[in-house]
């Protein structure tokens, strides 16, 4: 039985104990219940239909549907060592698909397949035991949602990507966060059921992910304007029979006084293989792209991004750069053998190059990326839009002797939330994505996603 399993019936039962025996303590009184609703149109316009593994076509996807999430969270009993549970319960409704628009099997990120339509519903429960010393807790269970440099959560379609395992995070030593732990399984944002982690490409997954990291603010107490809000980050991780990778982050706001600051990201990965890797049913397909070593993982990326806020105003300019023996790789969902099909697992990974569409991931591969964001904050309360452009050049072409490749993504995006009234708190996004690749083995495409969100809080 795994860990996760395990902890969560045990830890339930010790919870239901102490919740007994003290009425008046923690668990009960800073317990939260919510119940959120999400209902999201989705239409992808493949303009260059690109041929698959099977020889098929990638055809054009517009699909709707509707998912209610109960989310239940305690507060920790009383004592040395606190106990708590949460847990959600979700439920997924596809409205409509479109005649030959819904794509079957683990092509499909939007909505699980029954044959070749969609299937009409889908419900997923999870939960997590946790428990608290001073100020370091310990989350075990089904129900993780990870953000972390080498480990992201996806929450951009119905549903949210959730996470078997479990995670320690402390703050017992001052200005300094540890966070580690291990995942062993993971599931997807359109799917009921659990996988392991793997790569793209590879075709047989891993139940241990394990990971480790820190971030540190060195002059959180110093009184130093200049320097208090600069944040240093490191982490490990190690996908068994994939990949090591080591994330070096260093995170800095400037304030310059009169609604104004500058902010300076920086992050670099270092990944390379591990165990297996490279071997049948192991191998990375370097998403697609060029590898110096086929199947293998091998690579550096940097990133660094700088931002410029003056009142609603935001200018973010910035670059990422991969390194030429391979693409950058992240933890995604086990069984996608065919590159299109990775967005069924829909892992996120920490770059701004995780756009709408495109990953702008491949070996050799240089991205330049600018946005402008506006919050009408002082017009129109709730309302905020945001523009961005990335250019990808210099990807190493994957047939020996082929030119370089580029690729390149608009994306736009507007929120709006009611701020008063009835109806306070329900939020409508609006997301379009327009991609053009050269050879790159993504289709090029339109996408425009529109959601609906609201959430209900009993207590």
């Amino acid at each position: 039985m795994k860990l996760a399993v395990l902890a969560v019936s045990v830890g339930a039962g010790v919870i239901s104990q102490f919740a007994m025996a003290d009425g008046t303590g923690g668990f009960i009184e800073d317990s939260h219940v919510a119940l959120g609703s999400r209902s999201m149109y989705y239409d992808a316009d493949v303009r260059s239909n690109k041929a698959s593994s099977t020889g098929a076509h990638t055809p054009d996807e517009r699909e709707a549907g509707t998912a209610l999430r109960l989310d239940y969270q305690s507060g920790f009993t009383k004592g040395t060592v606190g106990f708590g549970l949460d847990a959600e319960a979700i439920q997924a409704i596809h409205l409509d698909g479109g005649t030959g628009h819904h794509l079957d099997g683990n092509s499909n990120s939007f909505f699980p397949s029954n044959g070749t339509s969609a299937a009409d519903n889908w419900s997923r429960i999870n939960a997590n035991a946790k428990f608290r010393i001073s100020q370091t807790e310990l989350h075990v269970g089904g129900a993780l949602a990870p953000s972390l440099p080498i480990l992201l959560s996806n929450d951009s379609r119905l549903t949210p990507q959730t996470y078997s395992g479990g995670i320690l995070t402390s703050k017992d030593i001052p200005d300094l966060t540890f966070t580690g732990g291990e995942i062993n399984r993971a599931a997807g944002r359109a799917s009921s059921n659990s996988t392991g982690l793997s790569v793209a490409g590879a075709t047989q997954d891993s139940d241990n992910f394990k990971f480790g990291g820190v971030d540190y603010t060195p002059f959180a107490r110093s009184g130093d304007p200049l320097l208090k809000n600069l944040v240093v980050q490191y982490y490990y991780a190690d996908l068994e029979n994939f990949y090591r990778q080591n994330f070096f982050g260093l995170v800095h706001v400037l304030p310059l006084g009169n609604d104004q600051s500058f902010k300076t990201d920086l992050r670099y990965f270092d990944s390379t293989g591990d165990g297996k890797n490279g071997e049948a049913g192991y191998a990375f397909n370097n998403n697609g792209g060029y590898a110096k070593h086929a199947g293998e993982v091998d690579n550096k990326t940097y990133s660094a991004q700088f931002t410029y806020q003056l009142g609603g105003s935001a200018f973010m300019l910035g670059h990422v750069g991969v390194s030429d023996d391979g693409g950058f790789v992240w933890a995604n969902q086990g069984n996608l053998v065919d590159p299109v099909a990775q967005g069924a697992g829909g892992s996120d990974f920490y770059l701004f190059t995780n756009a709408v569409v495109g990953s702008f991931s491949r070996a050799g591969e240089q991205v330049n990326f600018g946005q402008y964001t506006y919050d009408f904050r002082t017009w129109v309360p709730g309302l905020k839009a945001s523009i961005a452009y990335l250019r990808g050049d210099d990807i190493k072409a994957k047939v020996a002797g082929g030119s370089d490749q580029s690729e390149a993504e608009r994306d736009l995006r507007v929120d709006y939330v009611i701020q008063e009234g009835p109806l306070k708190g329900f939020g409508t996004t609006v997301r379009t994505g327009n991609y053009h690749g050269e050879n790159t083995g993504t289709s090029s495409q339109d996408q425009t996603r529109i959601i609906f969100n609201y959430t209900y809080n009993f207590m």
